[in-house]
């Protein structure tokens, strides 16, 4: 079988570097170009980094992207000029810019989720149901967890909850984005949806979903003990995506949940 092609942006990041350890142990993976946002001179499982180009694209399938909006813009571009397809697992997107890769996905294929993991995905469509199921009798909040690096908040994984939230009550999200705490002790419900994100130690990440009656409580939780499960769910998704006509796809048309 022919390997796919590779190339890993934002290679010197935590994701980054978790994604070269994975690929090492998958066959069916070849590692072809890697990228950061600054000239690195040693090199990275035999590979030298480079700033995003054309030539550091041009002979890869899928590019894995792991960075920041502005720079996950800028590897689209070129992308695009290329018709190459592109995971990407960054978060901190505004709606405009959400509405721009929704734009871009119609020129190439590209898979879009705020968290990788089997499990979280899981627990999206879980909240769903359960939002769904419940109505407008509950309220709900979601609380999240990172370690202490993590600069934006909330997660793209609490939003993605947030979402799934909206989407089982046939609603806006945007229209039931609520408040953004930091670090908070205890937070609020409230007719829109809440978000709490916790900063501290080297805590990979734990999300939880709330909805309450005022009676009474039910909570969806997940905790994650290692960063492999999401290069592992990254690396899945490119092997996904390579056969995969223009559009913007998610996790879930991966592991094929209704």
């Amino acid at each position: 079988m022919k390997k796919i092609n590779l190339v890993i942006t934002g290679c010197m990041g935590r994701m980054g570097q978790q994604l070269v350890k994975s690929i090492k142990t998958d066959r069916a993976i070849k590692l072809v170009g890697l990228t950061e946002n600054k000239l690195i001179k040693k090199k990275i499982g035999g590979i030298k980094p480079q700033l995003n180009n054309d030539n550091v694209f041009k002979k890869t399938d899928v590019i894995i992207d792991f960075t920041v909006p502005r720079c996950t813009f800028e590897i689209l571009n070129i992308a695009s000029k290329l018709k190459k397809r592109v995971v990407i697992g960054t978060t901190g997107f505004t709606k405009t810019e959400e509405d721009k890769i929704k734009k871009i996905s119609k020129k190439i294929p590209i898979l879009k989720a705020g968290n990788m993991s089997l499990g979280i995905n899981l627990l999206m469509y879980l909240t769903e149901i359960a939002s769904r199921a419940l109505g407008d009798r509950y309220l709900s909040k979601v609380f999240e967890v990172h370690h202490k690096h993590k600069k934006d908040f909330p997660s793209g994984t609490a939003l993605m909850l947030g979402k799934g939230i909206a989407f089982g009550k046939n609603k806006d999200f945007y229209k039931l984005l609520g408040k953004k705490f930091l670090n908070k002790k205890i937070f609020p419900y409230s007719k829109k949806i809440n978000f709490n994100s916790i900063r501290k130690g080297e805590i990979i990440g734990e999300h939880e979903v709330k909805f309450s009656s005022g009676k009474e409580i039910i909570t969806l939780n997940h905790e994650a003990f290692d960063r492999a499960l999401y290069s592992e769910g990254a690396i899945t998704a490119a092997k996904w995506l390579k056969s995969k006509k223009p559009g913007l796809y998610s996790m879930r048309d991966v592991l094929n949940f209704e």
